[in-house]
């Protein structure tokens, strides 16, 4: 069959390992990132687009000029990033389009006896008779965030074989790292030269996000002593219980298994240790800021009782902020979501005003100046090995680019 541009794209930029590596120390973090990123700064060129960098950083930006003549024009970003999660490979990923979906079971690795089901996952329901791209069951598929570039770069050749739609400057920005929280801190913002900014990197079609966690992170550290048990009696000190205390005394229905929407959770991402030693590694959500500081509060306040209780030297925690609810500078110019929204409707589609129950680089680029809310790619079951994506929402995708840039280039 013939495939649409950002298909094909989509099918090429998966075939890249650009798995981020926490703690490498670089950035980008893996070689990966910096190969696709070569491999996206030679299509913008061919597209002949106009400014394009890559630098060391693997940060890539080039420019769509606009064809107007009206100088007040915005100049519009649109972001997406080069890494995918950690949980899941994605080395030799292996994509494969499910044509006409029937609504029933997908058998993705028949070896292994992997089922993708709408009894576990049943928004699958919602696309019967569409065709869908799917993992082997092995790897994830990266649609976080592929899809993203992928959008944008079919959106790029869209203007380009159809000169007669006017817009203005788009500009393009593609990142390193988002996974591990890296938050395009190195991104030139007034290299980039965008008036503000979409990053697309949202999930389910409709999905139009201004509304993110307020996060932090915490690491515990816990020094136990070991002693032969027989002999241990008032001298072990076991560290893995003490880490088990800590972990019992937080909420238990805080957790991202039991909530939802603007529910904020303390999240154990690893617990390891043994007697002598363990760590546990904390992320901190919630969308209000006076629950987001009640939650860390509660962190310091256990981690001062287990002190009290098994002494200053057993327990270390150290906490950093990562990003703020973007929503908070969105709100003066809440013109950039309306526009979003406008032009989901103009293309057929319902948009969902959702928080995001995660990050996103819209919330530090927000921060820093460049107002960016985040908008759907279409994506499904993100980091894992049962992560899909329907053709036809990508292909909204792009039409939703398309439709933004023409909404201002019409606009007084």
């Amino acid at each position: 069959m013939e495939m649409s541009s950002v298909v094909v794209r989509f099918l090429k930029y998966v075939s890249f390992d650009t798995q981020s590596i926490e703690n490498a120390g670089v950035v980008p973090s893996s070689p990966g990132q910096m190969d696709l990123a070569r491999e996206v700064v030679l299509e913008m060129e061919k597209l002949e687009m106009t400014d394009v960098s890559i630098d060391e950083n693997a940060y890539v930006m080039g420019t769509l000029p606009g064809n107007m003549e009206r100088e007040n024009v915005p100049s519009i970003g649109f972001i997406a990033h080069f890494d995918t999660a950690r949980e899941v490979s994605g080395l030799n990923v292996r994509p494969r389009i499910v044509k006409d979906y029937d609504g029933g079971d997908i058998l993705l690795n028949r070896d292994e006896k992997i089922v993708l089901s709408p009894r576990e996952f049943p928004e699958l329901r919602d696309y019967k008779g569409q065709d869908l791209i799917v993992t082997d069951g092995t790897t994830l598929l990266g649609a976080d965030d592929k899809a993203g570039i992928a959008i944008i770069m079919a959106a790029v050749q869209f203007f380009k074989e159809h000169p007669e739609i006017n817009h203005g400057p788009m500009k393009v920005c593609f990142t390193p790292d988002e996974e591990i929280g890296h938050q395009a801190r190195l991104l030139d913002i007034e290299k980039f030269g965008a008036d503000f900014a979409y990053t697309v990197d949202g999930g389910a079609l409709g999905d139009l996000n201004y509304m993110t966690f307020n996060a932090a992170k915490a690491d515990i550290m816990i020094h136990g002593r070991n002693v032969h048990p027989g002999k241990a009696k008032g001298k072990m000190i076991n560290s893995v219980l003490i880490g088990n205390e800590f972990l019992s005394m937080l909420p238990p229905d805080e957790i991202p298994a039991m909530t939802e929407d603007f529910e904020g959770f303390y999240h154990v991402l690893s617990f390891k240790g043994d007697v002598e030693k363990t760590e546990l590694k904390y992320i901190i959500r919630d969308h209000g800021m006076s629950k987001f500081r009640e939650k860390k509060a509660r962190v310091e306040e256990i981690t001062a009782f287990l002190k009290a209780k098994y002494g200053d030297n057993v327990i270390e925690l150290h906490m950093e902020d990562q990003y703020y609810n973007m929503s908070e500078h969105l709100k003066d110019s809440m013109h950039i979501v309306e526009t979003a929204e406008m032009g989901m409707r103009a293309i057929g589609v319902e948009p969902r005003m959702e928080p995001v129950r995660g990050g996103t680089d819209g919330a530090s680029l927000s921060a820093r100046g460049l107002l960016t809310p985040n908008i759907f790619t279409g994506g499904h079951n993100f980091h894992g090995r049962f992560e899909y994506i329907p053709i036809s929402s990508m292909e909204k995708g792009v039409e939703l680019v398309v439709k933004i840039l023409e909404l201002y280039g019409d606009m007084k």
